[in-house]
């Protein structure tokens, strides 16, 4: 019943980015990152995988008009959605949690225009460095993530609207 009264409130899985949001987590969790790119598999560390993708797709999305910026903005919701519930999870409580989602969505607004401006230029190596680490990493391993990075941005620019939103990033 609640569900015809609020239905923005009472949303389904099959609700618009959630499918999207799923193949990203999926993509930032490939054990490759971690072990062959050295990004530290914590908490952050997974975090800045997360939004490094989020934020590349998100600069996809905006390039095919409206109808993928308004994808976008689903996608941002989820992403809003999943820090909120995961922290929630972590034991933060309401006080703190509104401070700390907002610094996790400013976080990943950073990254799109940091990558709005690297992949137009091809900074592959320079946008990992910044999205991905928090110190100087190794490297081959930074060698590593900005290969599949630079991979993974060529993969998105191959698909189509409808099949980003479905969640297909193969």
């Amino acid at each position: 019943m609640l569900r015809h009264l609020f239905p923005g409130l009472t949303r389904g899985r099959s609700s618009s980015g959630e499918a999207l949001m799923a193949a990203l987590i999926a993509a930032a969790r490939n054990p490759r990152w971690y072990r062959e790119g050295g990004v530290p598999d914590t908490i952050d560390g997974r975090f800045r995988m997360l939004a490094t993708l989020t934020a590349l797709t998100m600069v996809r999305l905006d390039q095919l008009g409206r109808e993928g910026e308004a994808a976008s903005a689903r996608l941002t919701e989820r992403f809003v959605e999943l820090m909120e519930t995961e922290h929630r999870e972590l034991g933060l409580g309401d006080p703190s949690l509104g401070k700390k989602v907002r610094q996790l969505v400013g976080a990943l607004g950073k990254r799109v225009g940091l990558w709005r401006v690297a992949a137009q230029s091809g900074a592959w190596v320079n946008g990992a460095t910044e999205s991905v680490y928090s110190g100087q990493p190794d490297s081959a391993q930074l060698q590593f993530t900005a290969s599949a990075i630079e991979d993974f941005w060529s993969r998105l620019g191959q698909l189509p609207l409808e099949r980003l939103e479905q969640g297909a990033l193969q």
